[in-house]
Order: C-alpha cells, then sequence, then structure tokens
C-alpha cells in the first residue's frame, strides 16, 4: 500500500482525498499557491509545499514543480484529483519517470481518448455506438459545410480538443454555417492551441448521462452504473444525480455494457467515466444512447455513485494504484436509494452569475442529512484565481422524490456572506416541478432560467428600514443578549415580529416566518435573522440574499458586498471626492470616496481596515453601476 501521497490540486477534492488517505494511514501532502498559504486543504494535509504563485499557470499547471515538491519531500505518490492535470499524459509519464506512482490511468489511454474525434473512432471500431458525425482530417471550411448538410440541421460543431463548453457552437441552419465554425475554430485555438473540429448531429432533447467504470492492472473492469448530469448551465453541470431518472434494467444493462467494452478497448486502469449522450424525445431507448466521451479521471460528481453504492471511489484509486485488485466484482455492485449533488458556486445568479469573490465571514452549510464536500471554513478567503465552486452538496436516500425535496432544503439552508452564491437557484431547482418528475434534459436550466434567477423579496430599501428599528430595539439595556443567546425571545415592534425559538453555538438563529418587514409589504417571503456576537445582525430570505447591519449604526446603513473589500459603486453618479491613495493605510469606517448620483452625496467608506491595493476612482469622472472603485486587502492579506 502506499504510504506517502502528494495531492496535485486544491479545495474541496484536496479534503476529499486527505480525507480517504487518512482513514488508510497515508501520510499526505498538499502542495499550495501564494493564494492558497492558509487554505483548508493546506491545513488539513500531514505537510504541505508551496509551489509559486497565485495564478494556476504559475503554480498548480507547472508538472515539474509538483514533481520537484514530491521528490523534495519523500512522498511516494502523486494523485492529481480533477482538472489542471489530471488527464495531462505527459505530466502522468513524467511523475512515473520520476519513480514516483501515478494515482491514475496509464498515459496511452489518456492520449487514446483526449482527442474527441480519435476516440469517436476508436469506439467504432470497438463496437461502441457513437453520434453520427463527421471526424475525419478535412477542414476545409466548405468541405465540412457539406458534411452538415449531410448529416442534417441542427448541428454541433465541437473542438476536438475541447471541454466545458469551448470551442462548441449549435448551428439551426445552413446560413449560419460558415460564420458558426469561424467562431468556434478561433475559439478553440485560444483556448486549446488546435483549431481542428468534428460535426456531429444536434440532439434536440439531449440528456447527458455517465457511467462510472474502474479498471485495475489485473485486467479487471467493472462499472458502478450511470450518473445523469443533464442539468447544465452553458454546458457546466449544476445538478447531477445517480441512477438516471427514466432508466430501466434492460437499458442500463446495455449502456454500462457498452461503457466496460469502452475501458477494455484502451486497457484502462483507475476511475473513468464513458460519458454519453441521449435522445430523451421518446424515453430513454438503447438505440438512442450514443458514445461523447471519456474523462480519464475521477469526476467532481463521483460522490453520487459512491452514495448509492457504498464505494470510496478515492479508496479504490489507491489501492489499485498500489498494485490491488479491484475490492468487488461486478456482481457484487448494486443500486441503493438515490443521490443528487448540488455544486455551490460563488456566483450571484441575480446579476448575470458574476463571480463574486472575498473572505467567507459567514459560512454555514447544512450538515443535518446531507453531505457537504468542501475546502473552505468560515473565515477563509474565496479567490479570484481559482474555479468558484466552494461546495458541494450531496444528498442521498430512498426514494428520487424525497432525495430531490432534501436537497432543495439544503441548498436553501446554506448561509453564506458577503459572497453571493447560487444556493437559492440550485434550491429552485431541485423543486422545480419538471424536475421533481424527471423531465430533464440540458435544456432544462434555460427553459427555467428566468424564475429560477429572480428575486422575490422585498426590495433592499424596505430590509434596510425594518431592521434599523430591531436594531434600535437590540440596543436598549432591557434587552438581556446573553438571553437571547440561552432561550426562547420575542420583540414585537411596530408590526414587526421577531421570534426565536433555536440555539448554536456561534450563531443566534432567528425564525424568520415570524418577521413583518413592513405592514405595506404584500410579499409572501420568509427572512432570517442572524445575531452575529456583538458586530450586528445578518439578513438573509430565501433567495439567498444577505444584508449585514451594524449594531452600532442604527440608521439603516448596510455593508453588503463591499464587506469582501472590493468597492464597488452602488449606482450610476459622479465621483466628486477622493480621500485617499494606492497603497494607504486605512482603517474601519473610513470614508473613501464620495459619489453624487440622484441629487444625494453617498459616501463609500472602508468595511475593515486594511491597505487600499487597488483605486480606480478619479473625482470627476461619471461611473456606472457596479464599477470596482477600490479594493481593501485586509493587513494579514498583504
Amino acid at each position: 500500500m502506499i504510504q506517502s501521497l502528494l495531492i496535485a490540486n486544491r479545495g474541496e477534492i484536496a479534503c476529499r482525498i486527505i480525507r480517504t488517505a487518512r482513514a488508510m494511514g497515508i501520510r499526505t501532502v498538499a502542495v499550495y499557491s501564494d493564494a492558497d498559504a492558509k487554505a483548508l486543504h493546506v491545513r488539513q494535509a500531514d505537510e504541505a509545499v508551496h509551489i509559486g504563485a497565485s495564478p494556476a499557470r504559475e503554480s498548480y499547471l507547472v508538472g515539474e514543480k509538483i514533481i520537484a515538491a514530491a521528490l523534495a519531500i519523500g512522498a511516494e505518490a502523486i494523485h492529481p484529483g480533477y482538472g489542471f492535470l489530471s488527464e495531462n499524459a505527459e505530466f502522468a509519464q513524467a511523475v512515473i519517470d520520476a519513480g514516483l506512482i501515478w494515482v491514475g490511468p496509464r498515459p496511452a489511454s489518456i492520449t487514446a481518448m483526449g482527442l474527441k474525434d480519435a476516440a469517436k473512432t476508436l469506439m467504432a471500431a470497438a463496437g461502441v455506438p457513437v453520434t453520427p458525425g463527421y471526424m475525419g482530417e478535412n477542414q476545409d471550411p466548405a468541405f465540412l459545410a457539406d458534411r452538415a448538410a449531410e448529416i442534417g440541421y441542427p448541428v454541433l460543431i465541437k473542438a476536438v480538443a475541447g471541454g466545458g463548453g469551448k470551442g462548441m457552437r449549435k448551428v439551426e441552419a445552413v446560413a449560419n454555417f460558415a460564420d458558426a465554425l469561424a467562431s468556434c475554430q478561433r475559439e478553440a485555438t485560444a483556448s486549446f492551441g488546435n483549431a481542428h473540429v468534428l460535426i456531429e448531429k444536434y440532439i434536440q432533447r439531449p440528456r447527458h448521462i455517465e457511467v462510472q467504470i474502474f479498471g485495475d492492472t489485473h485486467g479487471n473492469i467493472v462499472h458502478l452504473f450511470e450518473r445523469d448530469c443533464s442539468l447544465q448551465r452553458r454546458h457546466q453541470k449544476v445538478i447531477e444525480e445517480a441512477p438516471a431518472p427514466g432508466m430501466d434494467a434492460a437499458t442500463r444493462e446495455i449502456l454500462c455494457a457498452a461503457a466496460v467494452k469502452a475501458a477494455k478497448a484502451v486497457d484502462y486502469v483507475g476511475a473513468g467515466t464513458i460519458e454519453f449522450i441521449a435522445d430523451a424525445s421518446e424515453g430513454l431507448r438503447a438505440d438512442r444512447i450514443w458514445f461523447m466521451e471519456m474523462n480519464t479521471r475521477l469526476q467532481v460528481e463521483h460522490p453520487v455513485t459512491e452514495e448509492i453504492t457504498g464505494v470510496d471511489l478515492v479508496e479504490w484509486q489507491l489501492r489499485v494504484a498500489s498494485g490491488e485488485a479491484l475490492p468487488k466484482r461486478q456482481e457484487e455492485l448494486s443500486i441503493n436509494g438515490w443521490a443528487m449533488e448540488a455544486r455551490l458556486y460563488a456566483e450571484d445568479p441575480a446579476k448575470g452569475f458574476l463571480p463574486s469573490v472575498g473572505r467567507l465571514e459567514g459560512f454555514r452549510l447544512s450538515s443535518y442529512e446531507c453531505r457537504v464536500e468542501t475546502g473552505y471554513e468560515e473565515g477563509d478567503w474565496v479567490s479570484p484565481f481559482y474555479d468558484p465552486m466552494i461546495a458541494k452538496i450531496v444528498v442521498h436516500s430512498a426514494s428520487r422524490e424525497e432525495t430531490a425535496d432534501r436537497l432543495s432544503s439544503a441548498c436553501a439552508s446554506a448561509l453564506v456572506w458577503p459572497v453571493r452564491t447560487n444556493s437559492s437557484f440550485l434550491s429552485r431547482g431541485a423543486a422545480e416541478p419538471e424536475f421533481v418528475a424527471g423531465q430533464v434534459d440540458t435544456g432544462f436550466i434555460e427553459r427555467h432560467e428566468l424564475n429560477l434567477c429572480t428575486r422575490r423579496g422585498p426590495d433592499e430599501k424596505t430590509l434596510q428600514i425594518g431592521i434599523s428599528e430591531v436594531l434600535k430595539r437590540v440596543e436598549q439595556p432591557d434587552l438581556d443578549k446573553r438571553a437571547m443567546r440561552d432561550r426562547r425571545f420575542a420583540i414585537d415592534l411596530h408590526g414587526l415580529r421577531l421570534n426565536s425559538n433555536r440555539k448554536n453555538a456561534h450563531w443566534i438563529a432567528v425564525d424568520g416566518r415570524a418577521l413583518e418587514l413592513s405592514p405595506n409589504y404584500k410579499g409572501g417571503t420568509a427572512w432570517n435573522i442572524e445575531y452575529v456576537g456583538e458586530s450586528g445582525v445578518l439578513v438573509s430570505d430565501d433567495d439567498g440574499q444577505l444584508v449585514h447591519f451594524d449594531v452600532a449604526r442604527t440608521d439603516g446603513s448596510a455593508h453588503g458586498p463591499a464587506s469582501s473589500g472590493t468597492i464597488l459603486s452602488p449606482m450610476p453618479g459622479r465621483i466628486i471626492a477622493v480621500e485617499v491613495a494606492q497603497g494607504q493605510t486605512v482603517t474601519k469606517g473610513q470614508k473613501l470616496l464620495t459619489l453624487e448620483a440622484m441629487k444625494m452625496e453617498h459616501s463609500l467608506i472602508a468595511p475593515f481596515g486594511g491597505v487600499v491595493a487597488e483605486l480606480n476612482a478619479v473625482a470627476g469622472a461619471q461611473v456606472q453601476v457596479e464599477a470596482l472603485l477600490a479594493r481593501i486587502q485586509p493587513v494579514e492579506q498583504t
């Protein structure tokens, strides 16, 4: 068995691997960039090695640094996690050449499945059904246009070296083909250095179904059933589940057998996923499911397979890499219940899914009857350098309906502040009747996006007025703050009813359903109030919108996204005064600049003490809403 393991990744997958390795008695080594010096995976590992600057291209993507770190610290093996270098055959070979154990498939298998056109040709030769299309070498635009016409519109143009939705275009008619092809090739060249494309039939009601396979060095290959990853936004997975809804036993047997056949065609070792595209216009049928691609690594969504099979896939990876045979035979594997996973991203769906970064001053994810995979704890920083996924929320229960209901509740209860997340977007998606009924396909989110993203709560001004009244009462001496933490209490003033019937070691939770913000507000949104020590209250609605109010202020002022250190213009206006300079040290509450808008002056202040790391404000300049005016960096982060 491997005795020491370096994890060439970060975030939740690094923490996930560390957990299993530690349970197996394996010493773990983390690697980290400048931005991740205090990250959770660094704190959890037995040892950690610094490998470079914050940008991934200067740290996590530099294979030589990772191998050098493993050799210097005496690690025996390298696990790549997923992303970064996990499907890089040259890196895998370099690890092996350095005398280290590579926890992954053979480099030749990675190479064979790395290009979509070559992989499809290989699969067709192996008898695995592939999507109708053209995968040849001739890249002449006129020739490709003819092939598209033969296949029949709509068609999909895909970069052969693509991934993550890049270098992919849907074309509805011949008149749009030339422009779409040129655009696709430009993006493919910029992203992958390869303009080569393939053309395939566009499936009208596609389902994205993948099969988890696993092989060992003794010639054994098994499947661990299928997952449905159809809920996607711009080709990025959002909610995954296992098994696939509507999959009957006969179709499952044919699909999984095809996946095993595909794995055997490349002599596969380790964890891998065979991805299929299904035409679900007439339900799931074996003759309407085709091979799409293979991921030669562990998938982000692997926990749902673990939940329904009771298998620890990371443990299997480590055992296979150590030369052991697969722990179970095919006949010993079965499906138990249903599992779903939601990807919690640091982004704001109500603002076009803009990424959100900053310090997680509040970070509480439900652990009640659900599994949470994350690389963050309260107080950690969400960096702008890496993927915005901050957690995975996984639920497993006996039925699909129960699982969807519990997933929706778990997502709704997530409390993350001031960083914005897609928690309410996920909660609504899991509760959407069409989803609950199993009517899923890759167009689901596009059809429902307006409903999933629209906030329904009262405007922030209404909230400010109501909470300022609560804060005035909180400051009154007759309210025992210690009693607030220890027992049920109620405040009733000016139509505002604030009830508490729960306790928590750090937070005071208030039942928002008993809070009416204004007699004029007719909406039905529930509001939750969290009493944060002596500093203030954190207010959230069921849309995931959170606002922080300082106890010291009773004028209704709120600290929103600025608490991350990023100072954005709250509205279009003109800067009339700039009070600080770049590099200057400031204190909490210090005025940074003054904005004139809507015939009023608005002072923007420092949310905490630190240094003015960035300053884009110039007196007299006109600015648009949410323009980045300044960024305050805490002293400990400089």
